[in-house]
């Protein structure tokens, strides 16, 4: 009987399911037989009405209450979901078989002003203050280099936030969350670390250090930007089944 891959997908920063866009079709046109979920940290989408966890562990726990975790899982996760793949691998070591981390980062890996690069200040600042539709078209604009004109897609992102509003206290947790992580030992599973050259909102060099202490398998988008699964989505399934075919032989 073969093997059937079970990838779980772990968005970022006031993100849900809905915001993987193209990619997890793509995903599954690579790996056509693989089982791929896409669970919501609470606080954002089908759960806006729980509170978010104050921490990253704590969003790890409420992800694997989510996931059938008795066949090992393959992490693909974005952002502050690369934190919380992070923290899955080292703790349940067992339940993680790999993961592909994507435009993350980590104390005391990198310094504040690349985790937030110290351009963005201001705008992030600003944001604070916006309605929730014009904090959507701030977002867009920061986290996309191909799609940050694209009206028809922010239409979709304002109306998804009026549907499934994210309260002040959940974000509030998931950024003091993603602040405060650090990283104190390297996971043992095999990991890809992916990044965008020209990300706006996160200094690239965050993931070339992870890859380079961590001795781990690095990819490199040169026009992408933070939001790599909604820029490159076929660019970024192919690299993944690239990396998985000489580990697994499929």
């Amino acid at each position: 009987m073969t093997h059937r891959e079970h990838f779980v997908l772990i968005r970022g920063l006031l993100r849900e399911t809905r915001h993987w866009g193209e990619f997890t079709g793509s995903l599954q046109q690579q790996f056509p037989h693989a089982m791929i979920n896409t669970p919501d940290i609470p606080g954002n989408g089908q759960l806006h009405q729980s509170t978010s966890p104050k921490t990253i562990a704590g969003m790890t726990e409420a992800l694997r209450e989510q996931i059938n975790t008795n066949q090992p899982l393959r992490l693909i996760a974005l952002s502050m979901g690369g934190m919380v793949a992070m923290d899955w691998m080292t703790r349940y070591p067992d339940e993680v078989e790999a993961a592909v981390l994507i435009n993350t980062s980590a104390r005391p890996l990198s310094p504040f002003y690349h985790r937030l690069r110290w351009t963005v200040y201001l705008q992030v600042l600003k944001m604070i203050f916006h309605s929730a539709t014009q904090k959507e078209a701030d977002i867009l604009g920061l986290t996309s280099n191909h799609h940050s004109n694209d009206r028809k897609l922010l239409e979709s992102w304002q109306q998804w936030q009026q549907q499934n509003p994210v309260s002040t206290t959940s974000a509030r947790n998931q950024f003091l969350a993603a602040a405060k992580f650090s990283v104190t030992d390297k996971p043992q599973q095999p990991i890809l670390v992916v990044t965008s050259r020209a990300d706006r909102l996160v200094d690239y060099r965050c993931n070339l250090k992870l890859a380079q202490i961590w001795e781990t398998d690095y990819e490199q988008h040169e026009t992408a930007g933070h939001d790599l699964p909604l820029d490159e989505p076929e660019w970024l399934a192919h690299v993944i089944k690239q990396w998985f075919a000489p580990q697994t032989g499929v």
